[in-house]
């Protein structure tokens, strides 16, 4: 049923999902951009570059030993370049794929790294919009090109639907777990999934934009907590071992995938845009971190 939908969604559709290429790191002369990413947080710039590099970046992820850099590109249909790179920005692998960027994460050690895109041209939606995302074993070249090829078991049991919806990705230290937002039937679940058995069981409803915390035992999300699209969000923080969520301080609609500084503290954009900090318990105020930036990111 997905085939035919996407082949009834025609040519920019057909654009979107075909034509996904990797260059591998084992290049005899690698590319090098100038600078390095030195620890610490780094945040996109009013002008778009990468703080404290040379990185041009629609969306920017640091961690372990890699970055992920997401660039549009010109022309129509639309589509993005993700970039990995190591801490010295030398260039490891790029990936090009249909779509507008919207989300990066890059697991602990550096190893994996996940990337969303906004597409257009899926029959099932009615806003015209929808995700696609991948994920790259970057030690193994392995790409998954779009992960709604994933065993996804929804309460319990086997879920099939062609309106699934994945986004958000953010990994666990073993670089085999990881969380990430699924949508279908018109709701959005937290799903814990496992890249060697390619499974994702959802783990509750309404939560959106996973961040798993330093020391893996919370993950950071966002809440609808309003209908329409004025004012919906909320930022909460759900302890995994007792499924117990805390409203965070900030009460202000925060349309992001949060990145955690450190195990108290939170980042995330606000439109402006501006980067906010707030503390992960609930306590406290938020406080502004960075003006004119976005897509904030902690490099150890």
């Amino acid at each position: 049923m997905k085939v035919m939908a996407v082949v009834a969604a025609g040519v920019v559709l057909a654009a979107v999902a075909v034509g996904y290429t990797v260059r591998a790191a084992d290049r005899p002369a690698p590319e090098t951009a100038p600078g390095a990413i030195a620890p610490g947080l780094h945040v996109r710039t009013a002008d778009g570059t990468v703080s404290g590099t040379s990185l041009s970046c629609h969306r920017f992820y640091a961690a372990g030993d890699a970055a992920v850099c997401l660039a549009a590109k010109p022309g129509f249909p639309p589509k993005t370049t993700a970039t990995v790179l190591g801490r010295d920005l030398t260039i490891r692998h790029e990936v090009e794929f249909g779509g507008t960027p919207n989300r990066a994460r890059v697991s602990p050690s550096g190893r994996m790294v996940s990337w969303t895109v906004f597409v257009s041209g899926d029959s099932y939606t009615a806003s015209g919009f929808s995700t696609r995302t991948g994920i790259l074993d970057t030690r193994t070249g392995y790409l998954v090109k779009n992960m709604e090829s994933i065993q996804l078991y929804l309460d319990g049991r086997r879920h099939h639907a062609p309106d699934v919806n994945f986004w958000g990705v953010t990994f666990a230290a073993d670089d085999n777990r990881f969380y990430a937002t699924v949508a279908t039937g018109g709701r959005t679940y937290l799903v814990e999934g496992d890249m060697a058995a390619w499974t994702a069981r959802t783990l509750r409803a309404n939560a959106e934009c996973p961040s798993l915390s330093p020391d893996g035992t919370r993950i950071a999300f966002k809440k609808r907590v309003r209908p329409g699209a004025d004012d919906p969000w909320r930022l909460h923080v759900l302890d995994l071992a007792t499924l117990r969520e805390t409203p965070l301080a900030e009460t202000r609609s925060v349309d992001d995938q949060a990145a955690w500084l450190d195990d108290r503290t939170l980042a995330y954009a606000l439109p402006g845009p501006d980067v906010w900090k707030v503390p992960a318990d609930g306590s406290g105020a938020p406080e502004l971190l960075a003006a004119d930036a976005s897509s904030p990111s902690m490099a150890p």
